[in-house]
């Protein structure tokens, strides 16, 4: 016995379980659809983040405060609370068992070639603990406002801990 598909059938069909194959193609296309996961580009140097250096920094402040007008030549000294910290990369397993449940946490660990390293899965970035402006217009209430708030900007720290200084204009 075989059975006959009329078109007439089919449509009754379709018009009854309309909602159901809508649906059904609905969460087909949702699984098929891409995770939307991006690849991170790889830094032009290949050898991850640059290290953090802080008398870099400390010149490239100089260099933009000078830019201020009024300020003059500006020397910046930066001191930090606590340097670049990596947090490594971690596996952690939890077992149930008789006694009770316990969790295991193994540090990730990448064989690099030329030996081991454990995997950073982020870096903090260094707090600053203060910082000490001295130009030749840091006598100039506006120039010491216009400094402090720049360097509260870039640093993060409060103007509380930003010290402005009237310095001479020649260079040492």
């Amino acid at each position: 016995m075989t059975v006959q598909w009329k078109p007439e059938r089919l449509w009754k069909l379709l018009d009854k379980y309309k909602y159901v194959a809508l649906l059904l193609a609905a969460g087909l296309a949702l699984l098929l659809w891409p995770a939307g996961e991006k690849a991170e580009p790889e830094p032009a140097s290949g050898g991850g983040p640059e290290p953090f250096d802080v008398s870099a920094l400390e010149e490239k402040l100089s260099r933009t405060l000078s830019q201020v007008e009024g300020a003059g030549r500006v020397t910046v000294a930066l001191t930090l609370r606590s340097g670049v910290e990596q947090v490594p990369l971690t596996d952690r397993s939890t077992s149930t068992g008789e006694r009770g449940s316990s969790v295991e946490e193994k540090t990730v660990v990448i064989n690099t070639g030329s030996g081991e390293q454990a995997a950073v899965r982020m870096e903090r970035c260094p707090a600053f603990q203060g910082a000490v402006v001295v130009c030749p217009g840091g006598d100039r209430a506006e120039v010491r406002l216009l400094l402090t708030q720049a360097v509260s900007s870039l640093t993060g720290l409060g103007t509380d801990r930003i010290t402005v200084c009237k310095g001479s204009a020649e260079p040492w």
